[in-house]
């Protein structure tokens, strides 16, 4: 056999497969010995024998790297999250049953020529983020740096898989940070996609209106590589959402310069204690202002505001609905910490379900408000870890303290990544998480890129580092358009309105660069100049830079007369932006104004 020391990122992996010094059978066969090494961390419920394996496998006969974009990638998945003919558990025995079709992610990610290794361990339900909520014969999953510590859940062995290196990637799930936590515990990459990205179809919920299927992986062009598999639209999934051109796969990788960062106040942050975890944190508050940021402080109150409607608001009897008979007919089937949170939604009111709507609508309009004005929110991924025993002793504070900085992701639909940060001297990972709206994955995904790049750990608990692959054709993801005005559509003149109506706002008032002229041109209506370069005799023309979102642009550009037209126009400190251009045809019977440096000195000349 193979040296089962390999390396299982998938670029690493098919780089293997390609020179011949893999296959995925033996792949196969290596893992399925390293699994008995683990054995005391209770990783999987349901590990698969190579019989099992065997016709995924056969399925890869004729095919290579190069025809499947996951070919021969070892996988696991959350015991929530139906596998064709292994049995989906939710770490309850007496809820298990047999699944005759495979989850609509799960398929994606076969057809793709991904291979199942085994159904992970889990808290019973997805209830917990600590991964010690399973019941025997499974018990409690264990932190894959130290079996003393949890693992975090509710995804545990789903991370404690890939951090071990066991799989190349994993699915979770997660409605309160389940894909976030076990991501910092085991130094992993977490993918929480913008919801309705992955389908739930075949996923046992939580929460069906906030459940995420989530991804680990050991770096992120992993993550990005499966998402891009994984996140099919799925026109049977009731709350399945189509992705967006600008969150498509084109957009991963581009470089992000200068960026905005927003963090809580000092005051609003919580370590429950650990300082080393707290030295971390601005330890990477620092590292992402060497990397272009800009810190901007900000109240994080509302988004705490928002956390705590998921456990003491209504959301909880969705919880209690997605069980309803089991919890009714054989509650003693369910561990008692996990009946008394779910209980706990059976006799929620109505009238109490929309005021919490009414309140969730008022926190969103403020966190929106926030997030609009940078490119992300960086929090720790959890402020603290406990041991297992620890937790037994405390099992619902402790676990509420791992929520702080998670629960109010899905309530506010938003996408997050969590990313390892380093190490506390325990030698336990310590990780932050990155929060974007919605659509706002591969933006995310593509800091996170930089951002491991910059720190060059190891990957999981292995002695491998991340080695990016090469991106050709990546592009900037944006959901604004900048728009370069020089005339009627200036603050104050005739057509601003078709600006500000579409949402538009004013960005700068400034000056292209010292080569182009302005021309009234011939016309009944509302005049209007034409701006045309000229490197030899131009000169600086006040131009103004207004913001318009993605979607109204079309609109806007529809609307643009001939001779006019939107092309590339540079900006006296050298920016290229969107702006108004003139043909050339015209230039010979219009008026050159350019003495007066802008339709606004035009203007004033004529109200002399």
């Amino acid at each position: 056999m193979k040296s089962s020391n390999i390396n299982l990122s998938i670029n690493a992996l098919h780089a293997a497969y390609q020179a011949e010094e893999l296959t995925p059978e033996q792949v196969v066969d290596i893992i399925l010995e390293r699994c008995r090494q683990f054995t005391g961390h209770n990783i999987w419920i349901t590990l698969l024998g190579k019989e099992q394996i065997a016709p995924y496998l056969a399925g890869l006969k004729g095919q290579s790297p190069a025809s499947l974009p996951l070919y021969g990638i070892p996988f696991a998945i959350k015991d929530n999250i139906d596998l064709a003919d292994v049995p989906t558990t939710c770490a309850c025995p007496a809820y298990g049953y047999l699944p005759k079709h495979h989850a609509f992610v799960v398929e994606q990610l076969l057809k793709a020529g991904a291979i199942p290794i085994g159904k992970t361990n889990m808290d019973q339900f997805a209830t917990g983020l600590v991964g010690t909520r399973s019941p025997e014969p499974w018990g409690p999953c264990r932190n894959a740096f130290d079996k003393d510590y949890i693992s975090g859940g509710s995804s545990a062995g789903s991370a404690v898989a890939v951090a071990l290196g066991l799989v190349s990637f994993s699915l979770g799930t997660d409605t309160a940070g389940s894909g976030r936590v076990p991501a910092m515990n085991n130094n992993l990459i977490g993918l929480k996609p913008s919801k309705g990205l992955l389908s739930t179809r075949g996923v046992i919920p939580a929460c069906r209106s906030l459940d995420c299927v989530s991804i680990f992986a050991l770096n992120s062009d992993d993550a990005d590589r499966v998402f891009e598999q994984a996140a099919v639209f799925d026109q049977d999934d009731d709350y399945a959402r189509a992705n967006t051109f600008a969150n498509n796969g084109r957009h991963y990788g581009g470089a992000n310069g200068h960026f905005r960062f927003a963090v809580p106040k000092a005051s609003q942050l919580e370590f429950f204690g650990n300082q080393a975890a707290q030295t971390l944190f601005i330890k990477a508050c620092d590292q992402l202002s060497r990397m272009g940021g800009e810190a901007v402080v900000i109240d994080f109150s509302p988004f705490l505001d928002a956390a705590r409607l998921l456990y003491e608001g209504p959301w909880v009897t969705e919880r209690y609905v997605a069980i309803e008979q089991l919890i009714n007919q054989k509650p003693a089937a369910l561990l008692p910490v996990i009946n008394t949170i779910i209980d706990s939604g059976r006799d929620k009111l109505a009238s109490d379900t929309f005021k919490s709507f009414y309140k969730l609508q008022h926190f969103k309009r403020q966190t929106d408000a926030i997030l609009a004005e940078v490119d992300m929110l960086v929090t720790p991924t959890a402020g603290t870890i406990y041991t297992v025993d620890e937790v037994n002793a405390d099992p619902i504070r402790l676990n509420s303290n791992l929520g702080y900085y998670t629960n109010y992701m899905n309530l506010l639909d938003y996408a997050a990544v969590a990313v390892p940060a380093g190490f506390m001297p325990s030698g336990l990972p310590f990780g932050i998480t990155l929060v974007g709206t919605a659509w706002s994955d591969r933006r995310l995904l593509s800091f996170a890129r930089q951002w491991q790049q910059a720190l060059n750990l190891p990957m999981g608990k292995t002695e491998y580092h991340f080695v990016p692959e090469s991106i050709v054709t990546s592009h900037t993801a944006s959901t604004t358009v900048d728009v370069i005005v020089c005339g009627a559509h200036l603050k104050g003149f005739p057509l601003n309105w078709q600006l500000t109506e579409r949402g538009g706002q004013l960005r700068a008032s400034t000056h292209t660069a010292a080569c182009y002229r302005l021309y009234v041109l011939p016309g009944e209506g509302v005049q209007r100049p034409g701006l045309f370069r000229d490197d030899q005799q131009g000169a600086a023309i006040a131009v103004e830079v207004w913001r318009l979102p993605v979607e109204q642009f079309g609109s806007f550009v529809a609307n643009i007369p001939a001779p006019l037209g939107i092309g590339k126009v540079e900006l006296l400190d050298g920016r290229w932006l969107s702006g108004f251009i003139c043909e050339p045809h015209v230039q010979a019977e219009a008026r050159e104004i350019t003495q007066y440096a802008g339709w606004a000195g035009y203007q004033q000349h004529l109200n002399r």
